[in-house]
């Protein structure tokens, strides 16, 4: 052997090997949400998530997270008053909406909407305290304006202002739809929210504060969470959990679909989860609204079609579903479209993400690992003419 060959063999040697995915690689301390995969647990800031879907509101949840306690009624009020203050689309920012292709991808029409807002905030590259805690507010208020003004505007309808009177989660059917939702549709919605809001360092979450760390503004951080949110490994599973039950179509032919799927070896959407090995427990809570929004719409096929093909997959593969499969029909029974379902995903998780990027800045550092190199080892540079 070579000395060079010699040297390069024993620095081979000495690499670490690669945690592909970082899988359980521990990336940064933080007190926004604990995951306990073995027993199901899902906690916000100390707070259990069953806690917080049956007794809170999307709003309180918003406080927890960007300030780690649950708000007195005066706090509430107040940052209410400041979500609904900041639920205005920028003129300029609809008028772009509306020269979007009919077809674009959803999330690519957010993505951009909200990369511009940034050009249009006053406050965009100020990296105060406060500074950052209003843009927080604001993202939160405006990403939800911006999906229902573009699925408005797709349709060839004009958007709506707010109704600052509305909950989040109401104000955000009524601008989608043009009428003021039932309680249950503003319930089960307020719920979508809650239970999406944060999942500890998800892509999407990892990729934020990656971005965050190097000091960038809020507005590109959010931008770029939502590009890792868009990949169908990470936001779009439950779009495709609506495709199955629509593929089906009926009860009666739940068997012949799963028995398709397993002798294809295909991946049943909505089950099994990359963190927890029992339930998911945000599943329950969906599957509860889901039935009752079912019988309230007169309609309860979609929902009598996912607990079938629920009982059946669950039978043959083991794995229970996760918080994909019954938002499906639960948000499908609310008027939101297939397509749409990532989107949604976003609405909630942008608030996520603001306490993620405002934790990493109160210690910040750089965020930059390191790779083995896997290439040639060093060689000379032949001139052009002898390349072959």
């Amino acid at each position: 052997m070579t000395s060079v060959a010699a040297e390069t063999a024993g620095n081979e040697a000495a690499k670490p090997a690669a945690a592909k995915g970082l899988k359980g690689v521990v990336a940064a301390d933080s007190a926004v949400c604990d995951i306990d995969g073995q027993l199901g647990k899902l906690i916000y800031r100390g707070y259990n998530i069953h806690d917080l879907a049956e007794r809170s509101s999307f709003e309180e949840v918003v406080f927890l997270l960007l300030n780690g306690e649950l708000p007195n009624r005066q706090q509430l009020q107040d940052m209410s008053a400041s979500l609904a203050k900041h639920r205005q689309v920028t003129p300029a920012v609809l008028d772009f909406l509306k020269t979007l292709p009919k077809d674009v991808n959803p999330m690519a029409a957010l993505r951009t909407a909200i990369s511009l807002e940034g050009a249009y905030d006053p406050l965009s590259e100020v990296n105060t305290k406060e500074a950052n805690w209003e843009k927080a507010l604001r993202l939160v208020g405006l990403t939800a304006s911006v999906v229902a003004s573009f699925q408005r505007i797709r349709q060839g309808l004009e958007p709506l202002s707010p109704r600052p009177e509305l909950s989040h989660a109401a104000n955000f059917l009524y601008m989608m739809n043009g009428k003021v939702p039932t309680a249950a549709e503003a319930h089960a919605m307020d719920l979508v929210l809650i239970l999406h809001a944060e999942h500890g360092f998800n892509a999407s979450t990892f990729a934020a504060r990656v971005i965050a760390a190097t000091l960038s503004d809020l507005y590109s951080v959010i931008t770029g969470a939502i590009g890792a949110l868009k990949g169908p490994l990470h936001g779009g599973a439950n779009t495709e959990v609506l495709k199955t039950l629509m593929e089906i179509g009926d009860v009666s032919k739940v068997s012949e679909w799963v028995a398709q799927k397993r002798a294809k070896k295909e991946v049943f959407m909505g089950f099994g989860h990359a963190v927890y090995q029992v339930a998911d427990p945000r599943a329950r809570h969906l599957k509860s609204l889901s039935e009752k929004l079912g019988k309230e719409s007169g309609n309860p096929k979609w929902y009598d079609l996912s607990v079938e093909v629920e009982k059946q997959v669950d039978a043959v593969i083991h794995k229970p579903c996760n918080v994909d499969f019954y938002s499906a029909s639960l948000q499908y029974y609310m008027g939101i479209p297939g397509d749409l379902f990532t989107c949604i995903f976003a609405v909630s998780r942008v608030s996520g993400w603001c306490a993620h990027v405002l934790e990493q800045w109160i210690d910040n550092k750089i965020i930059r690992p390191s790779s083995n190199y896997t290439g040639p080892a060093e060689r000379g540079y032949a001139p052009i003419e002898s390349r072959g």
